[in-house]
C-alpha cells in the first residue's frame, strides 16, 4: 500500500519526467513518437523509481528504451535540478516499457476475429510482469 508520500513524490516525478522525455524527443530529432510516463512506482524507502513508459509507434519502443537507459544519468540530474525544493534525494530511476495498451489491443483483435480468447485463453500470449 503506497503512502501518501509515495503518491506525491510519484506524480511529482511522472510530471517531470514525462516534460524531460518530450523534450530530449524533440529535440534529439524524433519526430513522429510520443513518449508517456504511464505510471511511477516508488519504494516506501523512497530510493527506487519505477518508471513505466508507453511510446507510439510501438515499433520505436525498444531502442527509445534503450536510449532512457543509457541516459538515465543525464535525466535523473535534470529531475533532481527540477525537484531539489521539493525532494532531498533523488530516486534511482528504472525504466520499463509499459506493454499494456498493445496487450489489450490484441484482445480487442481477437475478440472482432473468429477466434474467441474468452472461450479459448490460450490464444492470447501470456503477459510478462515486469
Amino acid at each position: 500500500m503506497e503512502t501518501n508520500r509515495q503518491k506525491k513524490i510519484a506524480g511529482i516525478l511522472q510530471e517531470d519526467l514525462a516534460d524531460v522525455l518530450q523534450r530530449a524527443a524533440s529535440s534529439g530529432g524524433l519526430k513522429g513518437v510520443i513518449i508517456s510516463v504511464t505510471k511511477v512506482n516508488v519504494t516506501s524507502d523512497l530510493s527506487i523509481a519505477k518508471v513505466y513508459l508507453s511510446v507510439f509507434p510501438n515499433k520505436e519502443a525498444k531502442p527509445l528504451l534503450e536510449g532512457v537507459k543509457s541516459n538515465t544519468p543525464l535525466i535523473r540530474h535534470e529531475l533532481a535540478q527540477r525537484t531539489r525544493h521539493q525532494l532531498r534525494r533523488m530516486p534511482q530511476l528504472d525504466f520499463f516499457i509499459d506493454d499494456s495498451l498493445e496487450y489489450i489491443d490484441g484482445i480487442e483483435r481477437s475478440l472482432k476475429g473468429d477466434e474467441n480468447p474468452i472461450e479459448n485463453p490460450d490464444l492470447l500470449g501470456k503477459r510478462k510482469k515486469s
